[in-house]
């Protein structure tokens, strides 16, 4: 294997669960006085901290608004809706043979928050898979790259031993911005030619082909 961390987004990339945070964020929208919010548009900040996705979102809202639809979203997405939520087939299997390998490291680095990562790695069962992580709440938001960096202080893996996986351009931008290797997945919420934009070492489509090119 070529790589000695592999770092992964969440949402859209292991599990998928952007059904649910569409569904969730069109509810908080309609409860915050937004109206139907477009799917579209809730699938383009997916990967972004919430206050950042809030803002991308929905330019120029209030202080008092912005509040509203963040409390909202994490009340509908905790313990209201029941859109289901599943990592992707065949996820599980393929990162159980590379843990069973002992090599590479595993990592996530997510716009979730860390409590709603801790509660997916509860729920999931999934904590012991991975070394390191971190969360949007606790580092600055993709694609800004402080959480590759600190995973690879953290880790004590050198930079070009690294590689950064994910279904958006947030992914990829802020690997590429320390100068990352990176890899994309179409299968989530952005485009094949968007991803492409930021140079990838290449673009799966399936989680199959994903697993095939990092144990090549």
């Amino acid at each position: 294997m070529r790589y000695e961390l592999v770092i992964f987004d969440w949402d859209g990339t292991l599990m998928d669960s952007v059904p649910r945070i569409v569904s969730c964020m069109q509810t908080a929208g309609i409860e915050a006085g937004l109206g139907m919010l477009p799917q579209a548009d809730i699938e383009n900040i997916i990967g972004l901290g919430l206050p950042e996705a809030i803002e991308t979102l929905c330019p120029g809202i209030s202080p008092e608004q912005a509040e509203r639809l963040r409390q909202g979203y994490a009340h509908q997405f905790v313990h209201v809706d029941t859109t289901p939520m599943r990592f992707f087939a065949g996820v599980e299997d393929h990162l159980a043979r590379l843990r069973a390998s002992g090599a590479p490291r595993l990592a996530v680095a997510t716009g979730k928050s860390r409590r709603g990562l801790d509660r997916i790695f509860r729920e999931t069962g999934s904590l012991d898979w991975f070394h390191a992580s971190r969360t949007a709440d606790e580092t600055r938001s993709k694609p800004h790259p402080q959480m590759l960096m600190e995973l690879l202080d953290e880790l004590a893996v050198p930079l070009e031993r690294a590689v950064m996986i994910g279904d958006t351009e947030y992914d990829l931008e802020m690997a590429r911005a320390i100068g990352m290797p990176r890899v994309g997945v179409s299968y989530g919420v952005h485009t094949p030619e968007r991803l492409a934009v930021s140079q990838p070492e290449m673009i799966a489509h399936s989680v199959d082909e994903l697993f095939a090119w990092l144990q090549a």
